[in-house]
């Protein structure tokens, strides 16, 4: 870029950084697009009582969704140390973030007992995901940007 356009690029940023945002507007909208059971304890109540009813063990999917992602922000977070504010990268540190996979792996058998599925069924899913992404077995960036449909 040359220097003039980025000196406008750059002005046009912070100009854009510095508009006011209309905060109420904002909450306004997120009220708007925040689905029933989000937003109703009683539409909420329902779905809870569809899932029980579809046969999910509600108590057990709810202990793995915050207890997984609680356990592996607590990982990234001893990785985001090392990584960004000099704590070093040892066995300590490998130690502790092992401790939190397998806080992790308690919460992913909460998934398990909740969907009545097994660790090795998971692994066979992922398996067959990745497999049919990557037909060599060869991770390729254009396969994992350019997704086929069905491939999430």
């Amino acid at each position: 870029m040359k220097k003039e356009n980025l000196k406008n690029h750059l002005r046009d940023l912070n100009s854009n950084m510095t508009q006011v945002i209309d905060t109420n507007k904002y909450i306004e909208f997120v009220r708007q697009t925040t689905s029933p059971a989000s937003s109703d304890f009683n539409k909420l109540i329902e779905r809870m009582q569809e899932l029980d009813g579809e046969g999910v063990k509600l108590t057990h999917l709810l202990t793995f969704a915050l207890g997984a992602s609680a356990e592996m922000g607590e990982a990234v977070e001893i990785i985001k140390k090392c990584l960004f504010q000099g704590k070093p990268f040892n066995e300590d540190a490998k130690t502790w973030i092992s401790k939190e996979l397998g806080d992790v792996l308690y919460y992913i058998g909460q998934f398990c007992i909740a969907m009545d599925i097994s660790f090795e069924e998971i692994m066979q899913i992922n398996y067959e995901k990745l497999s049919a992404r990557y037909p060599e077995g060869v991770f390729s960036v254009h396969r994992s940007e350019n997704r086929k449909e069905g491939d999430i």
